[in-house]
């Protein structure tokens, strides 16, 4: 290992779990300034030394060692090191995400067999760690903006979170975890680059989760895993997620729209100087806005909220942080949340943000497509057999059958047994037999 990428390894450890240099010396019972050597690439790590710190910061000695360093496989492994406080808690869970790392893994294999294009994701931006949360606010709004125009999106509500990012090269779906574990992230080169959302929170907070751990694709992604979590949330990185998924789903120029559309968001009072071409001087111009009608209410924000796919609160929160509200305003709108959600509830519209997915078979969705489509593909260009098309029918809830019958109907008829290779046979109506 080059001294010099060693140095880097450690040091962009460090600053991702939000340690400071002098807690790191702490642990390792050195003063800070050696920290500082180690990071610098002017001193050497001793084995012991980079054994405390690989454990402080969360990684494997291997990740700090290796030329191209992997992110363990073992999901204990993976979340033990992304998360440490939550192990005991996503215990329980373990076998369905076991399940769904499988079924990425299974996708991975497919693409190969199909001779895909490789799995490269959306493009990562290259930010420099932020050093405090404002930092963190400004890089993931930017990069939100950056994000919007580059996928031709505009000012527009998204639609479905979920197809946004598998489309984008991510396998996505919801889980169930620990009602404080919004979501995580995980990237690995058996599986690609993997979204798992709580599938127990409502809707409009599985699209902020979609979008938060998004945000961690597009910063974060050789970090290998990230939990988000109540155990986590004030880390810099976390915040900057959560500001990103913020101005992804709820833009600028869009949110004026809609205060527009709701005759709301004008200045009490506007002053506008017009040229006067008779006197070639100016004309100032005074107009008022009748008194409180550009008050923002508990119902604006509701169907602001509606608008976006949000909840109440983050849109609430979303205003404030464009200077739309005052902060005694925003206390305000807050307090009159239950208004807010009766008001949605009494027009049919809360259903759309305050619900769960009735139907479970909604939360894997776009990844039990991604599958069944490859699965009939490899199978129709006779890349896997019978047996196997059956297997992954039942592992991905389609049943083997069921996915078998697509597969056959996907074959063309019109080839004969040896371009299908001794695995089925035509009869004289031309069916085919398998």
């Amino acid at each position: 290992m080059n001294p010099q990428e060693l140095a880097t390894r450690l040091r962009a450890a460090r600053e991702t779990q939000g340690i400071s240099q002098s807690q790191a010396a702490d642990v390792i019972g050195l003063p800070r300034t050696a920290i500082t050597q180690i990071e610098g690439g002017n001193r050497a790590v001793s084995t012991l030394e980079l054994t405390k710190l690989a454990k402080l910061y969360r990684h494997s000695i291997s990740y700090f060692l290796d030329e191209t360093p992997e992110v363990e496989e073992d999901v204990e492994k993976l979340l033990y090191r992304a998360a440490k406080p939550n192990i005991a808690k996503l215990q329980k869970f373990k076998k369905q995400i076991q399940h769904y790392i499988n079924l990425c893994k299974e996708g991975i294999i497919l693409e190969k067999l199909l001779q895909f294009e490789n799995r490269n994701g959306p493009p990562s931006y290259s930010q420099p760690m932020p050093k405090n949360k404002s930092d963190a606010v400004a890089q993931g709004s930017l990069v939100a903006e950056q994000e919007r125009k580059r996928l031709g999106i505009g000012i527009n509500p998204i639609g479905d979170l979920a197809t946004l990012i598998s489309n984008q090269g991510i396998w996505a779906c919801s889980v169930d975890l620990p009602d404080d574990i919004s979501g995580l992230f995980l990237n690995n080169i058996k599986t690609g680059m993997v979204i798992l959302v709580n599938a127990t929170h409502v809707k409009a907070r599985k699209r902020f989760s979609y979008a938060h751990e998004y945000a961690h694709v597009l910063f974060d992604r050789d970090e290998g895993a990230r939990i988000s979590s109540a155990e986590n949330n004030l880390e810099n990185i976390e915040v900057r997620a959560n500001a990103f998924a913020a101005a992804f789903l709820m833009p600028l120029d869009g949110v004026i729209e809609v205060l527009r559309t709701l005759n709301k968001g004008k200045s009490s009072r506007e002053d506008q100087v017009i040229f006067d071409v008779s006197a070639n001087s100016k004309l100032n111009v005074e107009s008022r806005s009748v008194p409180f009608s550009q008050h923002i209410t508990f119902q604006d924000i509701a169907i602001i909220a509606h608008n976006f796919g949000v909840s109440y609160h983050a849109a609430v929160y979303r205003l404030r942080s464009l200077n739309l509200i005052s902060l005694p305003e925003c206390d305000k709108l807050i307090a009159n949340y239950q208004e807010g959600k009766n008001f949605l509830g009494s027009i049919g519209m809360l259903v759309d943000l305050d619900s769960k997915e009735e139907d479970a078979n909604q939360w894997d969705r776009e990844l039990r497509r991604e599958l069944a489509y490859l699965a009939v593909e490899a199978y129709r260009r006779e890349e896997i057999s019978r047996g196997r098309v059956i297997e992954l029918g039942d592992e991905i809830g389609i049943g083997g059958k069921k996915l078998y019958d697509f597969a056959l109907a996907a074959i063309d008829k019109n080839r004969n047994s040896n371009e299908l290779g001794g695995l089925c046979e035509v009869d004289k109506e031309k069916n085919v037999k398998c």
